[in-house]
């Protein structure tokens, strides 16, 4: 459900994918209906035309972000499993709500934070995990690059509800929290000073995590630089790769890069004059989207619970509207 430029995406990995198969495109966009004439399935402009035609076995929401509550709903109504992209709604009150209404229905609910299913993500998870940081001390995280103009002819995006902490700090929250765990206080600052649209461009943010780290993430779609998600790890070819990290995590033993996942620590003694020992560890290369795919066809089998369930994509909306509101306040917010 959304034709646009995610859903083009899964679209294609559904069709990619052996264990799965694309059973119809809703959209009520012409170009949706030219899309699913191309792919050889049926289009419908809506859910319940859908449902009155040929049940799914699930469906995958990608339509834009203020329309997730209600078609996530629609869904849940006619028992289907519904992978939700991210963020799983924009209202916290609202995504609440469709948590608790999948809960009740036991409708298996999924948050597209696809990343987690990076092999590469898990890897740095083992790694932490381990206490091979030792007590984790630090965090850093950016998200750096360089919009073009032409991406914001799509209106919505220019609205509240889009900016560069909806849709693109969710992802790298999500991330800290999965490798750090529970953020519980944020402090932030933004601004869009460049375009001037009604939503933010730039964010700065203060972390403090329930374990007791501080950490520090930098948001911004109007600078030129390598340094995100995006650019780093090459999940999406896309986007030019550069050997850069986009994260830092640093503890009492080690400190962890990620993409590259490096491990710096003192071989002997710790303390800033002993040399340091590099340990790059490798991940083996997989499309997180088309795992997240498969995952979500063993959900609907009922053979695994949701690696990312509702439950999870709302965690994490809690941070970011706990960093929409202290931007707002400029004052501390405790999630």
């Amino acid at each position: 459900m959304g034709a646009g430029m995610i859903g083009r995406r899964h679209i294609e990995h559904i069709q990619a994918e052996p264990i799965a198969a694309l059973h119809a495109i809703i959209d009520p966009a012409e170009a949706a209906r030219a899309q699913a004439e191309a792919c050889g399935v049926p289009w419908y402009p809506d859910l319940d035309a859908m449902i009155a035609s040929a049940r799914p076995d699930g469906v995958l929401i990608a339509t834009p972000n203020q329309l997730h509550v209600d078609h996530g709903m629609a869904a849940i109504a006619a028992g289907l499993p519904a992978l939700i992209e991210k963020p799983l709604a924009d209202d916290l009150a609202a995504a609440e709500q469709l948590v608790a209404a999948a809960a009740r229905a036991g409708v298996p609910l999924l948050t597209g934070h696809h990343r987690r299913h990076n092999p590469m993500i898990r890897q740095a998870h083992d790694i932490v995990a381990s206490g091979r940081l030792g007590k984790i001390i630090a965090v850093h995280g950016s998200f750096w690059l360089m919009k073009p103009d032409s991406y914001f002819d799509v209106p919505w995006r220019r609205q509240p509800g889009a900016g560069p902490v909806m849709l693109n700090m969710i992802h790298d929250i999500d991330l800290l929290r999965c490798l750090c765990g529970e953020i519980e206080a944020v402090q932030a600052f933004q601004s869009n000073a460049v375009r001037g649209n009604p939503v933010n461009e730039t964010t700065v943010v203060i972390l403090r995590f329930a374990s007791g780290a501080l950490g520090t993430i930098t948001v911004s779609d109007t600078i030129v630089a390598p340094w995100s998600w995006e650019h780093t790890t090459g999940e999406n070819p896309a986007y030019p790769q550069a050997d850069q990290n986009c994260y830092v995590i640093g503890g009492t033993h080690a400190s962890l890069s990620i993409p590259r996942l490096e491990v710096w620590s003192n071989p002997a003694r710790r303390g800033w004059l002993e040399p340091f020992r590099i340990e790059r560890h490798v991940s083996p290369g997989a499309d997180p989207l088309r795992l997240q795919i498969q995952q979500f066809c063993k959900v609907i089998r009922g053979e695994e619970p949701p690696l990312v369930s509702g439950a999870e994509g709302l965690a994490t909306l809690k941070v970011i509207d706990a960093i929409q509101r202290a931007a707002a306040s400029q004052n501390l917010v405790t999630i």
